[in-house]
C-alpha cells in the first residue's frame, strides 16, 4: 500500500475512532472493532470490504504491477505475435492497473482475457478494451482455475475451440505472474464451442450446466483418494428420466431438503465426490439440485451408434438423452474424459488437462536465502 493511502487511512481511522469515543452511546464492541482495525492496518493487511465501505477505495489495485510484470506480459505478448495465437489470457489473483497492463501488451495483439476469482476484481478492466472473465474460484488449485477460464471464455464467445492461446499466470509463487504457456485449445476442451453451449441451455440452464461439467471435469481429473472414478449425470427432464430409472441401493442423499441437494452449495458437491465411488446415476434437475443418485437406466441402445471403446455408462447416458430432453454428462473411470450426450449424439468433450500437461508435475522450491550468503 502506498505511504499517501497508508496516511489517509490511518488519519481517518483515528477521526473515525475519536468521533466513537465522544459519543454517550459508544459501545465497547464497536472500539475493539477499531482497534483490530488499526492494528491490521499497521500490518498492511486492511480487509478490502472495509476499506471499500469507508474510503471508497474497492478499485485499489490488489496484485502489485512490478517491472517483473511488465516484462513477463511484453514477452507473452511478442510469443502471441510469433506463434500466431488467438489471444492472450492473463489469470490473475486480484485486481491491476488495467491501464499498464494494456500499455505492457504490444498494441498488435488485440485480443487479450483477463481473468480474476471475484468480478469485482475485474472492474475497470473492459474500459481499457480487455475482455473481462470473472471465475468464482478462490482458493482452487492452479490447474482448476486456467481450465475453468478456457471454459469460460469459450462458453462466452471470447475463444473458439481450434484457437491457440497464450496464457500467463502465477504458477509458482502467489501475486507474481511468472509462468507462460501456450495452449491449443483444441487438446483440451475438444468439440467445445459457444454454439455448443447455447443450444445445450435450451432445455438446461447455463449456469446449472457449467456448475455440473465442472463438477464431472474435478472428478475425472482427481478421482478419490488416490483411485480412478467413473460416473454419470443425467441433467434435466428430471420427471421422464426417472421413469426410466430404478434404486441400485441406498440412496445416501434420501430424505435431505432441496437446498441440501443444490449443487451450487461446495459442501453438497463435495458430498456428491464421495458418492461417486459408488454405483448408479446422479439425477439432477433442470435447476441443479439431485432428484435421486444411485440410479440405474433402463434404457434401449438399439438406435445408437457411439464411438468403439466407451463403456456401459457412455451408453446409458447417450441412450436417455436421446429419447428425453435430459442431458447425460458422463465421467470416464479409465480416462477421466468427460463427455455430454445430447439426443444420443456426443456434443462435447473435455479431457483432464492434468494429464496432458507435464510442468504441473513439477515441485519447485524457491532458493534458501540464508544459503545464498554462506
Amino acid at each position: 500500500m502506498a505511504g499517501g493511502a497508508r496516511a489517509k487511512i490511518w488519519g481517518e481511522l483515528a477521526k473515525y475512532r475519536e468521533v466513537l469515543s465522544l459519543a454517550p452511546y459508544a459501545s465497547a464492541g464497536l472500539l475493539r472493532t477499531v482497534e483490530i482495525l488499526t492494528i491490521r492496518l499497521r500490518c498492511s493487511t486492511v480487509d478490502l470490504a472495509f476499506r471499500g465501505l469507508l474510503f471508497n477505495t474497492a478499485a485499489m489495485p490488489t496484485q502489485r504491477f512490478t517491472k517483473h510484470f511488465a516484462i513477463m506480459l511484453e514477452t507473452a505478448g511478442a510469443l502471441a505475435l510469433q506463434t500466431g495465437a488467438d489471444a492472450l489470457l492473463v489469470l490473475l489473483d486480484g485486481s491491476v492497473d488495467w491501464e499498464k497492463l494494456r500499455s505492457a501488451v504490444p498494441k498488435n495483439v488485440e485480443h487479450i482475457i483477463v481473468a480474476a476469482d471475484l468480478e469485482a476484481d475485474l472492474e475497470g478492466a473492459e474500459a481499457e478494451g480487455l475482455h473481462a472473465l470473472p471465475l468464482n474460484k478462490e482458493k482452487s488449485p492452479l490447474l482448476e482455475r486456467l481450465q475453468h477460464a478456457l471454459l469460460e471464455a469459450v462458453a462466452d464467445g471470447f475463444l473458439r475451440s481450434n484457437e491457440d492461446v497464450i496464457a500467463v499466470y502465477c504458477g509458482f509463487e502467489n501475486q507474481k505472474i511468472d509462468s507462460i504457456s501456450h495452449i491449443r485449445l483444441d487438446d483440451r476442451l475438444r468439440r467445445l464451442t459457444s454454439r455448443d453451449l447455447q443450444r445445450l441451455e435450451s432445455s438446461v440452464s447455463l449456469k446449472t450446466l457449467k456448475t455440473v461439467i465442472d463438477l464431472a471435469s474435478q472428478i475425472g481429473r482427481e478421482g478419490r483418494e488416490g483411485k480412478k472414478v467413473g460416473t454419470i449425470f443425467v441433467v434435466g427432464d428430471s420427471r421422464r428420466v426417472l421413469a426410466h430409472c430404478k434404486d441400485s441401493g441406498f440412496d445416501p442423499l434420501k430424505g435431505y431438503k432441496r437446498e441440501n441437494r443444490s449443487l451450487f452449495d461446495a459442501k453438497v458437491r463435495e458430498d456428491i465426490k464421495e458418492i461417486a465411488q459408488m454405483d448408479g446415476a446422479f439425477i439432477v434437475s433442470a435447476e441443479g439440485v439431485i432428484e435421486k443418485s444411485r440410479q440405474i437406466i433402463e434404457v434401449s441402445h438399439a438406435d445408437l451408434s457411439l464411438s468403439k471403446g466407451l463403456g456401459a455408462r457412455h451408453w446409458a447416458g447417450a441412450a436417455i438423452s436421446q429419447i428425453t430432453k435430459a442431458i447425460g454428462i458422463v465421467v470416464s473411470q479409465s480416462t477421466g474424459t468427460v463427455r455430454l450426450f445430447q439426443n444420443g449424439e456426443t456434443v462435447l468433450r473435455i479431457e483432464p488437462m492434468d494429464q496432458a500437461v507435464a510442468w504441473q508435475e513439477f515441485n519447485y522450491e524457491p532458493p534458501n536465502p540464508d544459503a545464498e550468503r554462506t
